[in-house]
């Protein structure tokens, strides 16, 4: 693998000066952002209780858990805000804590992703290793995403790792089951309680729960493909990541909080998610665009993904090669 290029080697010095500030109170209004536009899709509910206004606030809620997920990922990195207590409380209580993650277990899983990106070591190629796949298969994963089905498997294994073996006496089984998730379920029972003297006894489960094991899990997976699936060079850490060029409606539902930049993440992890755009045109005015691994969107990246592959058992075409797209991007 290639090393990854010095900030030195792709930017000018007072490029980097702008991008390495922190901001407390940016931070604060991202949170307040997700919160915020998560308590309006509940007050639409609220407001019109109809399946219609399900409909619509299931995938606005389950895009802001991912914004918060995103979020809790910057705050790992110690970006989310300049002040280190502001940092770990934004990140744990605003946005892991309600999402049933832990921002510390997740820092120390994520760094070795960056450490070894694409590589045998990355703990991230489960996730996007095996891609490209057949459309077949791509459509089952989303499918089942969407049913609740992928999410029901994760939180069940999640409970069942947090209650610890079957041997165990219950008081250690219960001190491991509060060490793992005890922070996460007062947060949620809080949050429960708050929403059914709000809204009503169907809240939580409705409008928090079911966007947590449906629509958040189908996002998920599509950032997860759209960051690494199928790169055109693993070992290139210009082409090891992929950055898609959102479009708003994107950008709402799929990819909150600039996460679509995520080859520019990879390349300068210490720049926080609101001067990534920045950071993006810097690298493209500094001549780098058809050296970065791009695309012109989701529907681009799921085609990408599964180009060259035929069949229910994925198997190659005697056409068509990994990443052949990328090519053909360029810079925009």
């Amino acid at each position: 693998m290639k090393t990854a290029p010095a900030a030195g080697q792709l930017l000018r010095p007072e490029q980097i000066a702008v991008l390495r500030e922190r901001s407390d109170w940016r931070g604060l209004a991202l949170v307040a952002h997700a919160w915020l536009v998560i308590a309006l899709a509940m007050a639409l509910v609220a407001a019109f209780p109809h399946p219609l206004s399900w409909l619509i606030a299931i995938p606005v809620i389950g895009s802001r858990q991912l914004g918060l997920l995103i979020l809790m990922h910057d705050g790992a990195h110690g970006m989310l805000a300049k002040r280190v207590w502001l940092n770990r409380l934004l990140c744990q209580f605003g946005c892991a804590w309600p999402t049933l993650a832990d921002a510390d277990a997740y820092r120390r899983y994520h760094l070795r992703h960056h450490a070894h990106t694409m590589q045998p070591a990355d703990p991230d190629l489960i996730l996007t290793g095996h891609y490209p796949i057949s459309r077949a298969s791509l459509w089952r994963k989303l499918r089942r995403d969407l049913l609740g089905l992928t999410g029901y498997a994760q939180r069940r294994a999640q409970f069942t790792a947090a209650l610890g073996a079957a041997d165990w006496a219950w008081a250690r089984r219960l001190a491991h089951f509060w060490q793992a998730l005890g922070p996460q379920c007062l947060v949620n029972l809080a949050l429960a309680v708050l929403l059914t003297r709000a809204v009503g006894w169907y809240a939580w489960p409705l409008l928090w729960l079911l966007p947590l094991l449906t629509w958040q899990q189908l996002v998920l997976r599509v950032r997860n493909i759209a960051e690494h699936a199928a790169v055109p060079d693993g070992n290139d850490p210009l082409r090891n990541a992929r950055s898609v060029r959102a479009n708003w409606l994107e950008r709402a539902l799929i990819a909150p909080y600039w996460v679509n930049y995520h080859l520019e993440h990879h390349l300068l992890m210490w720049v926080p998610c609101y001067r990534l755009p920045a950071l993006h045109a810097m690298l493209l005015s500094n001549g780098l665009g058809l050296r970065m691994a791009l695309c012109g969107g989701y529907r681009e990246v799921l085609a990408e993904v599964t180009r060259g592959v035929d069949g229910p058992g994925g198997r190659p075409r005697a056409t068509g090669t990994f990443g052949e797209g990328f090519a053909q991007t360029g810079p925009g």
